[in-house]
């Protein structure tokens, strides 16, 4: 079943690239509460429409995103859908970044694109050679620079929260997570919950990772069997979709919260949570402090550490969302989508564009 697209979307682009012959998918899903802003995601997919639905499905995803964390921006996203099973040279994927350029150009400002899954600030740094509507280039190139760190930070933030609604305290130590996903993110999460004591079993697909376990003195094992591990909160740090009918029974954990995308396989996923009494941390509230960090700093001219405030305020919007689901009876989604929508029927004031 698939999320339906609740609010529409305002525009989509699909284009073969001039230069790379890639498929692009640019979707601008609002601008109701300013300019839409979403990362480039450079990904393998078996076809075309596959990359498609990613970009709708996570471009609405970003105008919640932007709504629940009170930014004066909506959604939008990019996929460049790579060959399966081929890498692509590096004249090839800058031949692409460059497409994507010209496509963002294209929209006149309505958005801006920055780093996602499969690219980076380096990255970001190319497409800018063919527009000025690009977060998130290194801070060498006047930009605010790898967005990883402060999507971890926000997702511990969140971390924290969950474990004030489950134990009345929001200390990790000593408490037991399972991170599916050792990627950018995934990895400082891991060090930051290790660094806080907490316990550790740590997933990838890529058996290389199994050396961050040993560092940290973690359990290492494979991506299905840390799904099912018996912990205290599950953290899915990967591709999106974990969450399925099919595993939410054999969940042996108490709450879910990660920085992964679109963790709900459908939306009757979430009831069925709820129902076994398992707490899930909605994930466009959890994994926003990048899209914060950016903004804050691009966008409202905030200094690094008022940025990191914002970013830390995800436990209080967390804490909120817990309280009004408990006392309503409904999901954490609900609450979540409760949120984003009243934010989107009274528009904030509009912030300065990014010079």
């Amino acid at each position: 079943m698939e999320t339906p697209m609740e609010f529409g979307h305002e525009s989509v682009v699909m284009r073969l690239g001039r230069r790379s012959g890639l498929p692009i998918v640019v979707a601008v899903h609002s601008t109701a509460l300013g300019r839409a802003v979403g990362g480039c995601r450079m990904w393998a997919y078996d076809s075309w429409e596959d990359g498609l639905r990613d970009a709708l499905r996570l471009s609405e995803g970003m105008t919640r995103k932007c709504a629940a964390a009170g930014l004066p921006n909506g959604g939008g996203k990019t996929v460049v859908v790579l060959p399966p099973g081929r890498s692509v040279t590096a004249d090839e994927r800058r031949a692409a970044l460059h497409d994507v350029g010209d496509i963002v150009a294209e929209l006149g400002g309505s958005y801006v694109t920055g780093p996602d899954a499969g690219t980076g600030p380096a990255d970001m740094a190319v497409i800018g050679e063919r527009t000025e509507y690009v977060f998130c280039r290194p801070e060498s190139a006047g930009g605010s620079g790898d967005p990883s760190p402060f999507t971890a930070l926000g997702v511990v933030a969140a971390l924290r929260s969950t474990c004030l609604a489950l134990f009345g305290s929001p200390g990790l130590a000593g408490r037991r997570f399972a991170v599916i996903g050792l990627g950018h993110v995934g990895e400082q999460i891991a060090r930051q919950l290790a660094a806080a004591g907490a316990d550790l079993v740590l997933s990838d697909v890529d058996p290389a990772k199994r050396s961050l376990g040993t560092e940290l003195g973690a359990v290492f094992t494979e991506p299905d069997a840390a799904a099912t591990a018996e912990v205290d909160v599950l953290v899915p740090a990967a591709l999106g979709g974990l969450l399925t009918r099919d595993l939410v029974p054999r969940l042996r954990c108490r709450a879910v919260a990660g920085a992964a995308n679109n963790q709900l396989a459908d939306p009757g996923v979430a009831e069925l949570l709820r129902e076994r009494d398992i707490l899930w941390a909605p994930d466009y509230i959890a994994n926003a402090g990048g899209v914060v960090n950016a903004v804050a700093r691009e966008v409202l001219g905030d200094g690094p550490e008022k940025a990191v405030q914002r970013i830390e305020s995800i436990t209080d919007t967390l804490t909120g969302l817990f309280e009004t689901a408990a006392r309503a009876g409904i999901t954490t989604a609900r609450a979540a989508d409760d949120l984003a929508r009243r934010r989107l029927a009274a528009p904030v004031p509009t912030a300065p564009e990014p010079a």
